[in-house]
């Protein structure tokens, strides 16, 4: 592996898509929890909280 001028590291293209994969997933998972959290939240209280006075 050469190494960059300005002391980087240079990722192979496997490396590279190794990295989106995990990108991809650790999005998908925040995603999923953040629907979650939201999906019980409205459970919990209620479809009634949808409809409050602004």
């Amino acid at each position: 592996m050469t190494e960059p001028e300005d002391g980087g590291v240079v990722l192979t293209p496997e490396q590279k898509r190794q990295r989106n994969r995990r990108n991809v997933a650790l999005a998908l998972a925040l995603g999923s929890l953040v629907v979650i959290f939201w999906l019980v939240t409205v459970f919990k209280l209620g479809g009634a909280v949808l409809n409050r006075p602004l």
